[in-house]
């Protein structure tokens, strides 16, 4: 055997590629692609861009979004689980309506929630999160002399995301999430205008400052402020309501 083949037989032949890897980048793709057709979509309902009643399919809504069928159809399966669309075979999918009883009762459900998160966030935040915290308290303030509700919503959003990191409880954070949208889409079709709006936003801005403040009692007393006035809010929708949907 000459030099040449001890060579040849030396050199380690070149990988193959790794199928579970590849499999991987794509599972991560598609998560990826479904978050984005959830988040998009969420915010259409909850802005009523998708209208209560309104009947949608998912080829449609794959082509105004611009993202596959399989997304989208995950996407309407979480909101489902989250009450905003009603998945009807061969039929189609339902918007949702607006339902007082159900505000009240996703209400009744959040403030136990709320307490917790806030409370824990209090205790639990990081130094880095109590700042990126108060920083979102600033921004609630400065958009409550605005009457721009879709940056209020924005900023909602983030403070709930932050808030739901730094209680670090993902059990209480993924509960109380899918309760958010519903609550969000009821004060969106009902608000009355830059008053409700200023008063909305400080009450989220002072349970930021409490969390950012490490005050737990505080927090819990802020977050049970915010219910109560969304609470009143619903009530204030539909005078004469009666006397079974009137939650504590």
């Amino acid at each position: 055997m000459d030099n040449r083949d001890e060579l040849t037989q030396a050199t380690p032949e070149k990988a193959a590629p790794v199928p579970q890897a590849a499999a991987a980048l794509t599972t991560a793709a598609a998560s990826t692609l479904t978050e984005e057709a959830y988040r998009r979509l969420e915010e259409m309902i909850v802005t009523l861009e998708l209208a209560p009643g309104s009947v949608v399919s998912e080829a449609s809504l794959g082509r105004q979004l611009g993202i596959g069928t399989t997304p989208v159809r995950e996407a309407l399966q979480r909101l489902a689980r989250e009450h905003l669309v009603q998945v009807l075979p061969r039929r189609g999918v339902v918007v949702t309506a607006v339902d007082l009883r159900q505000q009240l009762q996703v209400l009744e459900t959040r403030r136990e929630l709320d307490r917790l998160i806030a409370r824990a966030a209090a205790r639990r935040a990081t130094a880095r999160e109590r700042a990126a915290i108060a920083e979102l308290a600033s921004r609630l303030e400065e958009v409550a002399g605005e009457e721009d509700i879709r940056a209020f919503m924005r900023i909602d959003g983030e403070l709930r995301q932050a808030l739901g990191r730094a209680a670090r409880n993902e059990i209480a954070a993924a509960a109380v999430a899918t309760l958010h949208a519903v609550s969000r889409r009821f004060w969106f079709f009902h608000h009355g205008g830059l008053a409700e709006l200023a008063e909305t936003a400080c009450l989220h801005a002072a349970i930021a400052r409490a969390v950012a403040a490490a005050e737990e009692a505080a927090a819990v007393e802020a977050s049970d402020r915010l219910v109560a006035h969304m609470v009143a809010f619903a009530r204030g929708t539909l005078p004469g309501l009666a006397a079974d949907m009137l939650l504590a």
